[in-house]
């Protein structure tokens, strides 16, 4: 990792009626790492992630990706990079098949050849160890396979236009729902994307649980009530005296942490 900042958050505030999710944060992520967004359930971290893709506007405060601060969002981003984000539900379109879904973006948005897009995919299903599954729909594949397919397609390249590559990916809960070995190849997979050829060095992780944030990521913060209230090392973990991180991960529900509803 390197310290040049990719992305940045600065007083950003979201409410969604009367609900303050966002209350001012600053959030920094720096080319290169693997940062994961902690806290408890409703307090704001896939908002965050929304908000750095562009899905969201704030209701105050500024991004900044690469330093220039976004003055655009929705279907009218203009970016200086290109960020691919993974959903918590894979989001494949259950009428493509496998090897459409990998290629959507490619078909939809270059005048690369069918053919040409065909190994492209065939490429990154490779990476994410289904090579030979492009025939199938999503309605055949297990749960964790549906997320590979979805990684696949995150990290899709355009070799006739290289500044659509993705150059950080958002990951929201990509281990929810799975069974412990299910989350233990798709935690291998996150890492091995970081590192390999043709996959994305940066990301940014939305995750609770335990085994997953200590897996994939480096750097931790700590979310709560719209803020972020702690920010460490994945090491500092079990000697931290922060009392929210503390009762996190202990599950205790004696602490600061009050639940909700």
């Amino acid at each position: 990792m390197n310290h040049e900042p990719l992305i940045e958050l600065k007083g950003v505030s979201k409410s969604f009626g009367s609900n303050i999710v966002l209350n001012e944060a600053n959030l920094t992520i720096y080319r290169g790492e693997a940062l994961a967004i902690i806290g408890p359930s409703g307090t704001g971290k896939s908002t965050v992630l929304r908000i750095i893709a562009g899905l969201l506007t704030p209701d105050a405060g500024a991004v900044y990706v690469q330093g220039k601060q976004r003055l655009r969002w929705m279907d009218d981003l203009k970016d200086p990079i290109t960020i691919g984000m993974v959903f918590q539900n894979a989001a494949l379109f259950d009428s493509l098949t496998v090897e459409e879904n990998v290629g959507f973006l490619l078909h939809q948005h270059s005048k690369l050849p069918h053919l040409q897009i065909k190994e492209l995919v065939r490429q990154k299903l490779e990476m994410v160890g289904l090579g030979n599954i492009g025939d199938l729909y999503p309605a055949e594949l297990s749960g964790g396979m549906g997320k590979r397919v979805s990684f696949a397609r995150a990290i899709m390249t355009n070799p006739g236009n290289p500044h659509d590559d993705p150059e950080i990916l958002l990951y929201d809960e990509p281990t929810a729902g799975l069974d412990p070995i299910a989350s233990t190849v798709i935690e291998d997979l996150v890492r091995h994307l970081q590192y390999v050829d043709g996959g994305c060095s940066s990301y940014v992780m939305v995750t609770h649980q335990h085994s997953t944030i200590r897996r994939t990521a480096d750097r931790i913060v700590f979310l709560y009530q719209g803020k972020v209230q702690w920010e460490g090392t994945v090491d500092e973990i079990d000697t931290v005296d922060n009392p929210l991180v503390k009762q996190f991960f202990t599950g205790s529900i004696d602490g600061p942490i009050q639940l909700v509803g």
